[in-house]
């Protein structure tokens, strides 16, 4: 556990020494480490003032290169214990926004950009798969001269038609988003239990994880869809709890482990939300269908689907009537 969070006055940490948004989210980091209390302890003590800091929030304010919104800055320091110096902070925050450009550098740099929100990047353009889209070129090309070189002949010319559908699945190979997500699904007649990855079978590039749902209504973590390559952290892991029965796992860093549990809170009610009481969370039975799996809570006669049968990046998972839909199948890998 974490002490009053009161922080001795020759330890105080300095925000106008900040430079830069990089400095100034280093500069609360330090704060938070000085402080000695956990992000739960955190939430606890701005709850207690009347100000909403959900721990999963800042565990992202944390971890990113972008600032944070000012009330989220004030709530985090009057937590923190240097609640008198919170007008020095937001001073802080408000110079570094108002130096900073209005294009993209961050992500320009290789920043690591937030793709709940961000639907398109620079990130991306400069991704492997860019580069393998121009190694195929070049193996197009390549092809092309050799195919004219030895076009003197029809046995050459036999050997060429030949090797055209091999180059050309070679670079649609190269073309692949993620070499890791173009496997083919492997099927199976019970899930692997362990550490995994959840991904809709419609969309095999994307996982289920930890997001923010797309309306706002909940400042915690829901799980949402995103791209498996970009989305590192949390860990799943299936926790058995019976034939075809588990809880559904995710290990986090800095967040430590939740366990996945419909929600019941009006605004979103159906999604679901990583919960450290594991043993009130969810218990999901997986059954298998046709290589793929349905994910149906075991208490109920419901399923796990995807909001509006969105195949979009950032759609939310949602329990819903079992309709036999595509978007209600998802394949479970082992990672």
């Amino acid at each position: 556990m974490g002490n009053s969070g009161d922080l001795p006055s020759n330890e105080e940490v300095s925000p106008h020494r900040a430079r830069d948004v990089a400095g100034f989210i280093a500069a609360m980091r330090e704060l938070k480490k000085r402080s000695g209390l956990t992000y739960r302890e955190l939430e606890e003590r701005a709850a207690c003032r009347g100000d909403v800091l959900a721990r999963s929030t800042l565990a992202d304010v944390l971890r990113r290169t972008s600032l944070p919104r000012p009330e989220v800055v004030a709530a985090f320091v009057h937590a923190c214990g240097d609640g008198d110096r919170a007008d020095a902070w937001l001073a802080a925050r408000d110079r570094i926004a108002s130096a900073r450009p209005t294009a993209g550098p961050a992500a320009d740099r290789g920043a690591v950009v937030d793709m709940t929100w961000v639907k398109a990047s620079p990130v991306e353009v400069r991704s492997p798969a860019g580069e393998a889209r121009s190694h195929a070129g070049d193996v197009r090309s390549r092809a092309a001269k050799a195919r004219s070189r030895r076009a003197k002949g029809a046995a050459a010319g036999a050997a060429t038609a030949l090797a055209v559908p091999m180059l050309a699945l070679i670079a649609w190979g190269l073309l692949a988003d993620d070499a890791d997500d173009s496997d083919e699904p492997t099927a199976s007649a019970s899930a692997p239990g362990g550490w995994v990855t959840i991904r809709p079978a419609r969309t095999a590039d994307l996982c289920l994880t930890d997001g923010r749902d797309r309306a706002g209504a909940y400042e915690s973590a829901v799980a949402v869809q995103l791209r498996c390559a970009k989305a590192p952290v949390p860990r799943t892991y299936l926790e058995p709890r019976g034939e075809d029965l588990y809880r559904i796992q995710w290990h986090h860093p800095e967040m430590g482990k939740g366990c996945l549990a419909v929600m019941g809170e009006k605004q979103i009610k159906g999604m679901l939300e990583p919960r450290q009481d594991c043993e009130h969370a969810t218990v999901f039975r997986l059954e298998p269908d046709d290589g793929a799996f349905r994910l149906r809570p075991a208490a109920g006669d419901r399923c796990i689907g995807i909001v509006d049968d969105d195949t979009a990046v950032g759609a939310e998972a949602i329990e819903e009537p079992c309709s036999g839909a595509a978007d209600q199948r998802f394949l479970v890998r082992p990672g």
